[in-house]
């Protein structure tokens, strides 16, 4: 990329679904870093400034994450000292964020499987005792949350397609599922007794994870940019003890007892089916690197 743009003296960079809180500052450390390492290894002198912008709905907490930056910004090498800028963008990463072709870069990790709406057409009688897909679904629920990811996703693409400029790219890394086990969910419904039934029928989540193969159609559908490199990744699902959950000489933890009693009453019942078994359940993650080329101007 950086070849391509001619290796430019202003980098500008924005992450997309940032959250609040430490883990923000992991991933811009990296691409900051690997910019700044990429740079070098060609052997230039001539060290870029990099604008980063932190995106994300407007309900998250950017205060928590600005109070961390003078502690990050210690953290930087020396030679980055005075050339990063750090700013937030709050909105949704299913609108225009940016000026048209101002972006070098766009991160998001784990974000865009958060669809922007419950998908339409759901009645509270189509997906009973489930809030999201999963293999109890039917194949109208599927087709809705379906036809909902497409209907985000190439809105998401189309968006970023007039902000990133061209030979700029894009990483994204969400959860997704194997073609094989096309309706998996993993819930252990823990709630059973303590929410009513009509609750449960009535609410859905705004939460898609594809394949890679319906990733890959939608960016081939919607044009705007090639794909550099997709591909899936698994990782075992890995349960933590009693002790790593709860602190019960905390004050929070007695304040909250009685409910919690009741929770971890229902909840165990479930926990105790994943623990014993041999083997354990997998997750997947799709990750995507796309550009846009030079001739989408």
């Amino acid at each position: 990329m950086l070849v391509e743009l001619g290796f430019p003296e202003y980098i500008k960079v924005t992450d997309l679904g940032c959250s609040s809180g430490p883990n923000t500052f992991l991933a811009m450390s990296g691409i900051v870093n690997t910019i700044i390492d990429l740079y070098h290894q060609k052997g230039r002198t001539d060290l870029p400034e990099i604008d980063y912008f932190l995106n994300d709905l407007p309900e998250n907490d950017f205060n928590t994450t600005f109070k961390l930056l003078p502690s990050f910004q210690k953290g930087l090498k020396t030679i980055l000292k005075g050339r990063c800028f750090m700013s937030g963008t709050p909105g949704s990463f299913y609108s225009r964020l940016f000026p048209k072709k101002s972006l070098h870069f766009v991160h998001l990790s784990y974000s865009i499987h958060w669809l922007s709406k419950v998908p339409q057409g759901l009645k509270e009688d189509d997906n009973k005792k489930s809030v999201f897909l999963n293999s109890s679904s039917t194949q109208k629920v599927y087709k809705s949350y379906l036809d909902q990811f497409q209907t985000d996703f190439s809105l998401f693409l189309k968006m970023r397609s007039e902000e990133i400029m061209p030979n700029g790219r894009m990483v994204l890394v969400f959860m997704g599922r194997q073609a094989s086990d096309p309706m998996y969910r993993d819930c252990f419904h823990p709630h059973v007794g303590l929410v009513k039934e009509s609750e449960v029928d009535a609410f859905n989540m705004p939460f898609y994870d594809p394949t890679k193969g319906e990733v890959k159609d939608v960016i081939e559908s919607e044009g705007s940019f090639e794909i550099n490199k997709i591909e899936t990744r698994e990782f075992a699902v890995h349960y933590a003890s009693g002790e790593d959950v709860v602190d019960e000489s905390s004050d929070q933890f007695k304040q909250w007892q009685n409910i919690a009693n009741i929770i971890i009453k229902k909840y165990a019942i479930h926990v105790a089916k994943h623990l014993t078994v041999s083997v354990r359940p997998t997750k997947t993650t799709v990750n995507i690197v796309v550009s846009k080329g030079p001739h989408w101007l």
